[in-house]
C-alpha cells in the first residue's frame, strides 16, 4: 500500500514544480514514471509499463522544451 501513496506524492510534486513554472518538475516526473515501471513489474500490471512509457515520453518532451526555455531566460536576463 505504501508503493501507491509514494508513487502518488512523487507524481504530485513533480506537477505542482511545473505548476510553479520550474522545469525540474518534468524530471520528477519522468522519474516516477521509473519507478510506476518498477510497479508495474513487482505486482504484475503490465498495462503500467505501457502508460508509463507514454507519460515519460511527454514528460521528457516537456522537460527539454522547459530547459531550453529556462536557459534562455537566463541568457537574456544575464545579458541586461
Amino acid at each position: 500500500m505504501w508503493w501507491s501513496w509514494t508513487l502518488a506524492a512523487v507524481g504530485i510534486f513533480g506537477l505542482w514544480l511545473a505548476g510553479r513554472k520550474d522545469y525540474r518538475g518534468w524530471f520528477v516526473g519522468l522519474g516516477a514514471q521509473i519507478l510506476w515501471i518498477a510497479y508495474a513489474i513487482v505486482t504484475k500490471q503490465w498495462g503500467f509499463i505501457a502508460s508509463a512509457l507514454c507519460y515519460g515520453a511527454v514528460y521528457a518532451k516537456n522537460g527539454r522544451a522547459w530547459m531550453r526555455e529556462h536557459k534562455e531566460k537566463e541568457t537574456a536576463d544575464a545579458d541586461r
